[in-house]
């Protein structure tokens, strides 16, 4: 095969200035990451290099042009081009020479033309794309650093998937989890790290969550979908070691491209439902031999075509999610001792329904200008209504909550190109909050165990405890500039500008909480629901003063990368990359601790001869400022033994910074104006306090909640809980080795591609909060020992418990990444992959990836902690599809998921503290196994119109995946992981 020559003519200092140059031109603005694909090669005429040859890219599908020149060497660059299918024309001497190739989201993909011959390129599959109408030779992607994998149209469409969020097929990617918790909330999850240090880019642009949890906007603790899976193409999942251009992640990056109108009309409906008469029933409901009733049903529509043939088209769609989720309430906590139930407490169990409703949006306008200019306008809106917090556990359906989820983003984008430049630029604007309100307003109650067996809780019912509203607002510009002017290299640059409001309005707990010992009211007589008297009160007051009591900060970040991607022979690639990031949160950064709560601190002698200085976490309003040292190396190479895209050793080493949380760091404000207070009362059954200023006699007059706050009016500090923030806050960052190999085979008629990576990740500096109470000697633990009871009961003096805030989270990981994947294409009729993960993961701070887990109180801090196994990680992790079509029209497709059993943070109380923490695995070779298939039909009417029916059945085999284990490794309970069996009919039209 002919190769391009290799090109080492470099001059540094002339690129350093050239590109300083660019990167001050480009200024104020904010980068992109990569959906567009970049084809490069060289012309080749007559066995010679063909020198201003013409190359000319079209889209198939919308008409969409791109040409350059081949320069002296007969090497082309064509960068910035949307996923599709392209017919690729060179020119030169007279001569044209066409292919036809199809190219993914965010690909650098080789390809060398010969004048009036047959052009040459790497493995080649032929495929085709849900958007375009020419089937091409697919451009594999070997010669990059990144552990990256594609999830392509065909598995979006046929693999089997109930909730329709686009993220669920990530998980066939090695090194990925979506995880469906058991409130069916969704969270995608890599390594050892949280969520929260996921971030999705939609056509370049982030999707980050600044102020919840979750790392996507809008993802926390919801059953919804972040985007319209209509409206997505496909996209890359990377796990480690992307491109400079990457920012706000310590994790996995997913970059997906939405789908464009094209010069046909067409358009596609769906409707899916299941419910409880359609799955097999759960061990709790076998037990009680009832089937709780259930219903979900999806919906939804996609229009596209053109406005102006080859120039401007449209793109609109809209799914709807409606689903009745009834769950069972039942005892909170089962004991050795025995619970006698009263009438009015058995009926506050049972069965309540938890319903939810979406509605997703999303439109799209493309206009080519001319051969040089692309304009895209896209506008996604989602609306979500749910009520959450019931059942599953002891939440009475007065309990729970109401929960809004509401997104509004907007994308102004264009593109420029020229013969060795390409320039994209961004405006845009976001609006994202989630609002979850109590449903019952009035006193809540908890009936509890005794004191004595650790005052399990029972039965939650009345008014719940939720009242937040949490959300960021703003804008960006940002701007990509690509220049390939010089033969061998792809330099990138690019400038960040975000202004964006964040708000987190958070009143915990928004109704008093009244906890009674059930079993000594019971032994008291008391044995009516109205009879039941309380034994503690915990109650949020507002304090005067603070009329709007949401803690709003301006925050502005800026971002500055380069990104050279270097061509040193037809062998070795390198890709090298810097980024610096900077983000400024007035409402951390300009804070003043009140000034009686500061003197109060530096006057508690506790503090004294405490291991902490209390300075660190007082804060004069000019003490603090923004971290600055995000300084982010991205180093990679690519090694192609035989020139040939065929065998490639690939490997790289980079620091990717994060972000801490706005709701973690804005608790100091809103502790502040909404404190929480704890009173135990005398008189009561199960009273056990000593009469004091937080000890007082129980009255009726509590259940109204003004009364409380007039208990706390006249000394509005007493017994309030603080929150204070070092002065000095990093942020998360994670260090990122790997090195593998790729390989093309070809076995038989068909092109295999396989990778295996050895990755190494380390993230350091996640937030962490501790309790700061000191002993009077200053010590955290009773006398003499390393571990035992913490000093709740010393609190700061005309105040409350203090908790401080530190960095200090960190989790390790060692892992195998191994891909096995036969591209589906029509010619072959199936397609199938294999992902395995070996995951030798471990965290100072147990459940941080599993649940980000950022609160520690049995310990001081985690200063000699040591690291224990990862919560919830499995070490092996399997996930295997396949698609194939059968005969009639009918397409099969499945997925298997096993995993080996995962660590369960089994706390060891035990001496020296090196013994603190455990965990358990149990004995079981495999803990988690799920096989789900799919089956479809489609009717062709000989028109643009056709019918398509579709099962798909979950869990076939109906494997009870246990959630709860003992020491010894046998389930207990009747918590389950995962759906039971259940069926899903689908219907559609397509024309």
């Amino acid at each position: 095969m002919k190769k391009r020559p290799a090109s080492l003519r470099l001059q540094r200092t002339l690129l350093s200035c050239a590109l300083g140059s660019a990167l001050m031109l480009s200024m104020p603005m904010a980068f992109a990451q990569s959906t567009g694909a970049t084809l490069r090669g060289q012309v080749l005429a007559d066995s010679a290099p063909a020198a201003q040859a013409e190359v000319t890219a079209t889209n198939t599908a919308t008409g969409l042009t791109r040409r350059v020149q081949s320069g002296a060497s007969g090497s082309y660059n064509l960068a910035g081009l949307p996923p599709g299918t392209y017919r690729v024309d060179v020119t030169a001497n007279g001569q044209t020479t066409s292919e036809t190739v199809t190219l993914r989201v965010g690909q650098t993909a080789n390809l060398d033309l010969t004048v009036g011959g047959v052009a040459e390129t790497g493995p080649q599959q032929a495929t085709d794309m849900d958007t375009v109408v020419v089937t091409g030779t697919r451009m594999a992607e070997t010669r990059t650093s990144e552990v990256a994998t594609y999830v392509s149209p065909r598995q979006i469409e046929m693999l089997p998937q109930g909730s329709r969020n686009f993220l669920a097929f990530a998980d066939t990617v090695p090194g990925m989890t979506f995880v469906e918790r058991a409130d069916g909330s969704t969270q995608l999850r890599s390594g050892a790290q949280s969520a929260n240090g996921v971030n999705v880019y939609i056509d370049g642009v982030g999707q980050k969550n600044y102020v919840t949890k979750g790392g996507v906007s809008s993802q926390d603790s919801t059953r919804g979908n972040p985007f319209p899976q209509l409206a997505i193409g496909e996209y890359k999942v990377i796990t480690s070691n992307y491109k400079a251009e990457y920012d706000q992640i310590s994790s996995a990056a997913v970059t997906a491209v939405t789908r464009s109108g094209t010069n046909e009309f067409e358009g596609s409906f769906f409707w899916d439902r299941t419910g409880d008469d359609w799955r097999a029933s759960t061990p709790s409901e076998l037990e009680r031999g009832e089937k709780i009733p259930s219903r979900s049903e999806q919906y939804g529509v996609a229009l596209g075509g053109p406005i102006l043939r080859d120039r401007l088209h449209f793109f609109v769609t809209y799914e709807a999610k409606e689903i009745v989720d009834p769950r069972e309430v039942r005892l909170g906590t089962i004991s050795n001792v025995p619970v006698p139930l009263t009438p009015e407490v058995q009926s506050l169990l049972g069965t309540a329904n938890r319903p939810f409703d979406s509605d997703l949006y999303f439109g799209k306008l493309s206009w080519q200008i001319n051969d040089e200019q692309l304009l895209e306008l896209t506008a996604k809106r989602r609306n979500e209504t749910e009520i959450t917090g019931i059942g599953d556990g002891p939440n009475t359906p007065s309990f729970g909550s109401a929960k809004d989820n509401e997104e509004t983003r907007l994308d102004l984008r264009h593109q420029f190109s020229t013969e060795n430049w390409l320039n994209d630029a961004h405006i845009t604007y976001e609006d994202a909050y989630w609002n979850p309100r109590a449903i019952t307003i009035g006193p809540g109650y908890r009936l509890h165990l005794p004191e004595a067996i650790g005052r399990g809780t029972l039965v939650n019912y009345g008014g719940g405890e939720d009242f937040q509203n949490k959300g960021q607002k703003g804008w960006s510009f940002q701007n990509d500039l690509t220049f390939f002017g010089w033969e061998g290299h792809t330099v990138k640059m690019g400038i960040k500008y975000k202004d964006v409001e964040l708000d987190s309005l958070e009143q915990q707990p928004y109704n008093q909480q009244l906890e009674i010992d059930y079993l000594a009211n019971l032994a008291a007589g008391n044995t009516t629901l109205a009879s039941f008297l309380p034994n503690r009160v915990r109650f949020g007051a507002p304090l005067p003063g603070f009329e709007d009591r949401t803690v709003n900060s301006p925050n502005r970040q800026f971002g500055i990368y380069i990104q050279d991607d270097w061509e040193v022979n037809e062998h070795l690639t390198l890709n090298l990359g810097v980024r610096w990031d900077y983000e400024k949160t007035e409402g951390y950064e300009n804070y003043v601790t009140p000034a009686g709560l500061a003197n109060a601190l530096r006057t508690w002698s506790n503090l004294d001869n405490a291991d902490y200085d209390i300075e660190d976490y007082i804060s004069s309003g000019n003490n603090r400022s923004a971290f600055k040292g995000a300084w982010q190396p991205r180093l990679g190479f690519s090694y192609d033994i035989n020139a040939d895209e065929r065998h490639v050793i690939f490997g790289g080493a980079g620091r990717a910074y994060d972000r801490n949380l706005f709701d973690y760091i804005a608790l100091e404000q809103s502790k502040s104006t909404f404190p929480t207070y704890t009173f135990d009362f005398t008189g009561v059954p199960g009273a056990a306090c000593t009469p004091g200023a937080t000890c007082i006699p129980w009255d009726p007059a509590y259940l109204d909640i003004n009364n409380l706050y007039a208990l706390v009016a006249a000394n509005p500090d007493l017994g309030a809980e603080v929150n204070l923030m070092n002065n000095d806050l990093d942020v998360p960052y994670s260090d990122q080795f790997s090195l593998g190999m790729r390989n093309a085979l070809t076995l038989g008629e068909h092109e295999w591609m396989t990778s295996v990576t050895l990755s190494h990740v380390r993230s350091y500096d996640g937030i962490l909060f501790t309790l700061g109470n000191r002993r009077p000697d200053g010590s955290f633990f009773p006398p003499g020992a390393d571990f035992g009871n913490a000093p709740w009961d010393f609190r700061i003096p005309g105040y409350g418990t203090l908790i401080i805030a530190d960095n200090g989270v960190e989790t390790r990981l060692n892992s195998i990444l191994l891909s096995v994947d036969k591209a589906y294409t029509a010619d072959s009729g199936w397609g199938m992959t294999f992902a395995y993960t070996y995951s030798d993961a471990e965290e100072n701070r147990g459940n941080a990836a599993q649940n980000d887990e950022h609160y520690l109180f049995d310990l001081p801090n985690l200063n000699g902690a040591p690291f224990i196994d990862s919560v919830g990680i499995p070490r092996h992790r399997v996930v295997a599809t396949g698609i194939a079509d059968i005969w009639g029209g009918m397409t099969l497709s499945g997925k298997l998921t096993l995993e080996s059993p995962v660590a369960r943070d089994v706390t060891v109380f035990t001496s020296p503290l090196s013994g603190y923490f455990d965990s358990y695995y149990g004995d079981r070779t495999i803990e988690y196994k799920q096989l789900d298939l799919a089956l479809q039909k489609v009717w062709n009417t000989g028109t643009d119109l056709s019918f398509r029916i579709r099962g798909d059945v979950f869990n076939v085999f109906n494997w009870e995946n246990w959630n709860d284990y003992s020491f010894a490794g046998e389930q207990t309970g009747l918590a389950i992981r995962g759906p039971t069996r259940y069926f899903k009919l689908s219907f559609g039209v397509d024309w």
